[in-house]
């Protein structure tokens, strides 16, 4: 296909043309974290497939994709998006509290967003990678929002007074590394921990991170 199929416009049972595309893209998305998410995975997942287990048609898929890179792009985003939400509301709902009670909200709001449903894991650690250079650049610069997540809290908490003051980039990096490893291994199986453990120990080292061995408030 050289380009997509031109969807249909106007009004039909009472919604408008953007109302039901918009229905349509939903229901491939939903269909593929089932698919990409569980058996046969993205790589072993058809167009036919796909669109037969949205309850649409491959024309229809045509309108809204290009191809099955296109929707494992889109839904990698929605993914992303869904934690990223969890976490804002976390961040507002923990403002004022000390360091350690504001990192551990927010990071339960992270791993119990990203550990609800295992096919977000699945998708985001495994499904995407080694797809394409462009989704490959795409993993990364989603990766790369977090760690500015992280280093805009660490630098706050400096400025607070809570923290040392220093360059976090390259130690939120690393960082990211862990959580995105640890959690990918605990909803594996391979981690025998509660979610509650996993996230203590998420906890900790960021506050190693944070608060280095020595520091304390007042210090340089």
């Amino acid at each position: 296909m050289t380009g997509r199929l031109r969807a249909p416009t106007g009004r039909y049972g009472g919604r408008s043309a953007q109302e039901r595309q918009a229905e349509r893209r939903a229901r491939f998305l939903a269909a593929a974290l089932r698919l990409f998410g569980e058996t046969p995975g993205y790589r072993g997942t058809t167009v036919a497939a796909l669109s037969e287990a949205a309850g649409l048609s491959t024309r229809q898929f045509y309108e809204e994709f290009r191809t099955l890179e296109d929707v494992l792009a889109a839904l990698h985003l929605q993914v992303n998006d869904w934690a990223e939400e969890a976490v804002v509301a976390a961040f507002a709902a923990a403002e004022g509290l000390p360091l350690a009670e504001r990192v551990t909200a927010i990071f339960r709001a992270y791993a119990g967003d990203v550990t609800a449903d295992p096919r977000r894991i699945r998708i985001t650690f495994v499904e995407i990678v080694g797809v394409s250079p462009r989704l490959e650049e795409q993993r990364l610069e989603r990766r790369a929002r977090w760690v500015e997540l992280i280093c805009a809290e660490a630098t706050a908490a400096a400025d607070r007074g809570e923290a040392v003051a220093r360059d976090y980039r390259l130690a939120a990096t690393a960082f990211i590394g862990s959580v995105n490893g640890l959690l990918h291994d605990w909803s594996a199986g391979r981690v025998a921990a509660t979610l509650d453990e996993v996230v203590d120990e998420l906890v900790r080292q960021l506050l190693g991170i944070l608060r280095p061995s020595g520091w304390g408030p007042g210090a340089p």
